[in-house]
């Protein structure tokens, strides 16, 4: 029964998105309605999809009298302006992407660009652009706004919240969780016995159990989230990945002990001059770390999405050649097998991540000089060194 459910849920959802794509608009593209019907609109649309924005817009339709519906909902704007803080909601840009509809607010005035707001110059009615299609006579704000990126983050946080709060509360009266505590639980073990144990060493893992669990569960539920009809794309933004990979330097750095900075800066055995060759190198291996980490998360998500939304757009553009019905089933077809695969992506990049921030971390909380431990039969036993070592 719920295997049935999480299909139909999938089916649902895909084919919900292909109607969100089927009848969405951009504003500029006017000539037809607003829906997106040709090549051009359909790589605007994709692009548009990857970007974040200032609203929920699920979809658009032209009603009886001709004019275009949005339906969606909006999120806060929250900017610094030359005249302080403002605040309002995103609807009074009525769905406007273009600098055409002007907000007055504390005695500034605002317009939205391709997704950035800016405030307009003093006395200044419209908004000017140059050849490249950049305001003239408008500058930027600073914008702490509730996109639809951080409300995607604040709901997973919220989720996980939940989730493993019912989760310490059932250890409390039970040995063995129920409910969804049963999903969470094996998944849990598997990150302490699979990822950290093994790579950071027995004595030294626990302390750095939450946040690998944090940023595993945080990943792959805005990888899942990503999958809805609501269009997250977070961990497609490669200001989160940044932040992500960063949170893994930073770990990675304070907690390393000597013989990690040793290894940096000066080698150990090998000659002097080699030893000043290898310094800026190590040093460059050290950066070159989380950023791995920031691209690898960044481009696999987009890219998941991309390819998605462009199997979804081949109902539109098969449309002249296999008609209505075969270039929707096509699509449909195409887009349920990459979802699938999408959905076990979703799951292996958060592994990678915190795979690879477990490694990072172990190499810089070895102790390189010390004797490996033997078996009862004088057989040397592999140690967390041996295993990170076999991994490389």
């Amino acid at each position: 029964m719920k295997k049935n459910l999480g299909i139909t849920s999938l089916l649902f959802a895909l084919l919900f998105s292909i109607q969100l794509f089927a009848y969405s608009d951009k504003e500029h593209a006017s000539t037809d309605g607003g829906e997106v019907n040709t090549k051009e609109e359909v790589n605007e649309y994709i692009q548009h999809h990857l970007k974040d924005a200032h609203d929920f817009h699920l979809f658009s339709y032209t009603d009886s009298h001709g004019e275009r519906k949005h339906i969606g909902f909006p999120l806060p704007v929250i900017v610094w302006s030359s005249n302080g803080l403002q605040t309002f909601m995103s609807s009074a840009f009525h769905h406007d992407d273009a600098g055409n509809v002007i907000v007055e607010k504390g005695g500034s005035r605002f317009v939205k660009i391709h997704e950035k707001i800016y405030e307009l110059d003093n006395g200044v009615n419209k908004v000017a652009f140059d050849e490249a299609h950049h305001p003239t006579n408008a500058h930027k704000v600073l914008d702490f706004s509730i996109t639809k990126g951080v409300f995607g983050m604040l709901l997973a946080g919220l989720l996980l919240v939940w989730a493993f709060a019912s989760l310490a509360k059932q250890y409390k009266n039970k040995s063995v969780p129920t409910g969804f505590g049963r999903v969470l639980e094996p998944l849990v073990l598997y990150v302490r016995d699979e990822i950290a144990r093994p790579n950071i060493g027995e004595d030294k893992y626990q302390r750095f159990m939450p946040f690998l669990l944090t940023v595993f569960f945080f990943i792959w539920v805005l990888n899942l989230l990503g999958m809805t009809p609501l269009g997250f794309n977070v961990t497609g933004n490669i200001a989160v990945t940044f932040c992500l990979a960063l949170f893994t330097f930073l770990i990675v750095q304070f907690s390393a002990n000597k013989d990690y900075w040793k290894h940096i800066f000066w080698m150990p055995g090998v000659p002097v001059p080699m030893k000043i060759i290898l310094m800026p190198i190590e040093i460059l291996g050290m950066l070159t770390k989380p950023f791995s980490l920031m691209i690898r998360l960044f481009a696999n998500i987009t890219a998941g999405h991309f390819v998605v939304m462009s199997l979804i757009a081949l109902m539109i553009l098969l449309k002249s050649s296999f008609g209505a019905v075969g270039s929707t089933g096509i699509s449909f077809v195409l887009t349920l097998f990459i979802t699938v695969i999408e959905l076990l992506v979703a799951f292996l990049q958060a592994f990678i991540f915190t795979m690879l921030s477990a490694l990072f971390i172990g190499m810089a909380v070895a102790e390189h000089d010390h004797e490996h431990e033997h078996d009862a039969h004088g057989h040397e036993v592999s140690d967390v060194e041996d295993v990170r070592e076999n991994f490389v």
